[in-house]
């Protein structure tokens, strides 16, 4: 905040409790909801369109994927879609494919997902198993037959 917000905020002449009102930042909230046609899309479009404080509403039906751009709470957005029409909504789960280390990993990969995509875990058992450990590593190097100070046995 710069010098002339908090000099308006101690002369600011309205009431009390739209002073210490929270400024909300520009969100992009990214939503799954299943679109089955063009009704479909138009009922969300125009739900969240109506929203205030939502700037840009983008629907991707191939994906079954809404992006939601404004001044909104993701938990409000996501309410909206529910109570208007109907559908079960969430956070978008999904990462692209190449952000992932190890993307075949129970877990992770996902039928469901689109193409190029695979699901956002951030479970710590998970990615256990989806990365070697520094010990494993060293023993399955130790035989390789790339490795040329490997093991004479082999």
């Amino acid at each position: 905040m710069g010098v002339l917000d908090h000099v308006s905020g101690i002369f600011d002449c309205s009431r009390g409790s739209a002073r210490h009102r929270k400024h909300q930042q520009l969100q992009t909230v990214q939503l799954k909801v299943r679109i089955d046609c063009e009704g479909c899309e138009r009922k969300i479009r125009r739900s969240l369109e109506g929203m205030k404080g939502v700037n840009q509403v983008v629907i991707d039906r191939k994906a079954n994927k809404v992006t939601v751009v404004g001044y909104v709470e993701p938990a409000k957005v996501i309410s909206r879609v529910a109570l208007r029409t109907g559908k079960k909504a969430e956070l978008w789960p999904y990462v692209p494919y190449d952000t992932v280390a190890h993307p075949y990993t129970a877990g992770v990969y996902d039928k469901k997902a689109p193409a190029g995509y695979v699901r956002n875990n951030q479970d710590p058992q998970v990615a256990q198993f989806a990365r070697a450990s520094s010990f494993e590593v060293r023993y399955t190097n130790a035989f390789s037959d790339e490795n040329t100070s490997a093991c004479a046995v082999m």
